[in-house]
Order: C-alpha cells, then sequence, then structure tokens
C-alpha cells in the first residue's frame, strides 16, 4: 500500500517536473517573438494614431519613415540625442517607473493619476515630401476605470487640431469602456480641438455632442455606460497638454513654423 503512495507520488512529481521545464523552455524560446509582436503592435497604433498605415506595406518599413525625438518636459525641448539613452531601445513607461528618471507628480496635479511622470519622453513626427512637419504623434496614458491606459493621439501641424487617437493598452470593461476600441467612436477624434485661445478645452461629455454647440469642435460623444473612462480620457488630455506634459512644446514648433 506504502509502496503504491509512493510510486504515485513520484509519477505526480516526475510529471509537474516535466511540464514546468517544458513551460520554461517554451516561455523563454517564445520572449524575442512576444516582445517582437508587443513592438509591432505599438509601432501599428503609431501608424493608425497618424492616420498614416496603409496595409498593403509592412508596418516597420513605414514606421521607420517616422522621425523619433527625445522630449524632455521639464524643458519642453526636443533633440535627437540624449545623454545614456537610446532613441530605439528606451521606454518612456518603464522610466516612469524609475525614481532617478522620473519626477513624483504632485497629487493635486495628478488629474491623469499617472504617480510618476517620465523627466524625458518620445514624440514621433511625420514629414511632408518636401520635409515639412505634417503631423505629431504623443503618446499618452491615464486612469480608466479599472487601471490605466496607453495610447497615442496625433495632432495636425497647427498643433490643436486632432488627425487621430489610438490606445493599445487598457483594461476597461468589454462593450462599455472598451469602446475605447471602437472605430466608430475612434472616428469621432479627427478634426477635434484641444485649446481654444490658450486653454486646454477638450472633453469627452455625457452623452452626444449637439451639431449645434458652439463648442462642437472641443467636445467627444461620451462611451455609452462608462462615464468613468469618459472622465478619465479627458484627465488624461488634460494633464498630457497643461505645461506639466506637451504645452511648452507645442508652443514652441507653433512660434517656429
Amino acid at each position: 500500500m506504502n509502496e503504491s503512495i509512493t510510486k504515485t507520488l513520484l509519477v505526480s512529481f516526475l510529471i509537474c517536473l516535466i511540464c514546468s521545464l517544458v513551460v520554461s523552455f517554451a516561455a523563454v524560446n517564445l520572449r524575442d517573438a512576444q516582445n517582437k509582436n508587443r513592438l509591432n503592435d505599438q509601432r501599428l497604433k503609431i501608424l493608425q494614431a497618424g492616420q498614416i498605415y496603409n496595409s498593403n506595406f509592412d508596418i516597420k518599413s513605414q514606421f521607420d519613415s517616422i522621425e523619433v525625438k527625445f522630449i524632455n518636459f521639464q524643458t519642453g525641448e526636443l533633440t535627437d540625442k540624449y545623454e545614456g539613452l537610446s532613441i530605439d531601445s528606451y521606454d518612456q513607461v518603464v522610466a516612469s517607473r524609475d525614481l532617478l528618471l522620473s519626477s513624483k507628480v504632485p497629487q493635486g496635479e495628478d488629474i491623469a493619476i499617472i504617480k510618476n511622470r517620465e523627466n524625458i519622453g518620445k514624440v514621433y513626427i511625420v514629414r511632408d515630401e518636401l520635409g515639412n512637419l505634417s503631423k505629431i504623434i504623443l503618446p499618452i496614458r491615464g486612469f480608466g476605470l479599472w487601471a490605466t491606459m496607453f495610447g497615442y493621439i496625433s495632432l495636425e501641424n497647427d498643433f490643436n487640431t486632432i488627425a487621430g487617437i489610438e490606445f493599445y493598452q487598457h483594461k476597461e470593461t468589454p462593450g462599455l469602456g472598451g469602446e475605447v476600441d471602437n472605430p466608430k467612436w475612434k472616428s469621432l477624434w479627427p478634426g477635434k480641438k484641444i485649446y481654444d485661445e490658450n486653454q486646454n478645452t477638450l472633453k469627452v461629455i455625457k452623452g452626444k455632442v449637439d451639431p449645434d454647440d458652439s463648442m462642437y469642435f472641443y467636445k467627444v460623444d461620451g462611451l455609452s455606460g462608462a462615464t468613468l473612462t469618459s472622465r478619465g480620457i479627458t484627465n488624461m488630455i488634460e494633464y498630457w497638454f497643461s505645461e506639466s506634459g506637451y504645452s511648452s512644446m507645442l508652443k514652441e514648433l507653433n512660434y517656429e513654423s
């Protein structure tokens, strides 16, 4: 009897050991492929946010046509190089979790609930055939209902009119806040404006925007049944287009143009 129990336990242990080794082996060997897929998905979202994705062409080749720059959030300055950082491998979200590479957002200013903002970010510039800046694509993030939402928003070369918006990671409820992925809702954003007389004005409202509303271009239809997600997106826009985010850079670009 005891011998039978011992054999059973031994077989169970060996099966568990073999399974764990197989899973570990698969995880290690698939890590590169998973990272590549994750990178490709982010590149796709950047292209889609900029309204420049063409399904007939390779994602990487299209992404490589975009100019990538660092932004110093403390000064609003754009630069091609930053000491100790690689433009290709630098991840600003990872940097936001490093106390040496980020700054704590004061509680009274943290309307997007990001806690820490990276000191150095990345922006993506699209140029036309003549080399003129056509669009700028900016990373954004902020808390929705359940967790932080990560995405990109692009502006036309007036640095105010929205060209597109995309989210590449979120945990919002499918059919409610998860409608941020709905092409119909995303199609409402192009043409909307962020600043009205230098004031950050854009809001995702509750319900639908009245076409006759004098502030029509500064309002986006809310997500049905997802008030907190809608509010989170409004707060996200307000934070990232304030002096704490891209405002200083956009003013400088507007001045230069």
